[in-house]
């Protein structure tokens, strides 16, 4: 099994209201995944409620393999998800590791 961990920074200078709608429309894309996209087998999305830490957004998931993590990383309804919070991303790290 990989895990695959990614975390968002959005945009300080986008107003704070555009950014949490970002966010949302984003969770709620990304979750849906798993309807659309077979190989993911856990997926959620957390919205940092710490407004000291960084990083914004957390999305954690799991897949059988790394080759399924990265037929993921371009699958159509996946990119169109990435699209919704593209004008407010600053930076995103990502951390794939295999148990």
């Amino acid at each position: 099994m990989v895990k695959h961990i990614v975390l968002f920074k959005l945009k300080d200078e986008v107003a704070a209201d555009e950014r949490l709608a970002a966010a949302r429309r984003f969770k709620e894309a990304i979750e849906a995944l798993p309807a659309k996209i077979p190989s993911i087998r856990k997926i959620e999305v957390g919205l940092n409620i710490n407004p000291s830490e960084t990083w914004t957004i957390a999305l954690y998931s799991e897949f059988d393999s790394l080759d399924d993590v990265k037929a993921y990383s371009v699958h159509p309804e996946h990119l169109a998800a990435g699209k919704l919070i593209a004008p407010v991303r600053e930076s995103r790290a990502c951390v794939d590791y295999e148990l």
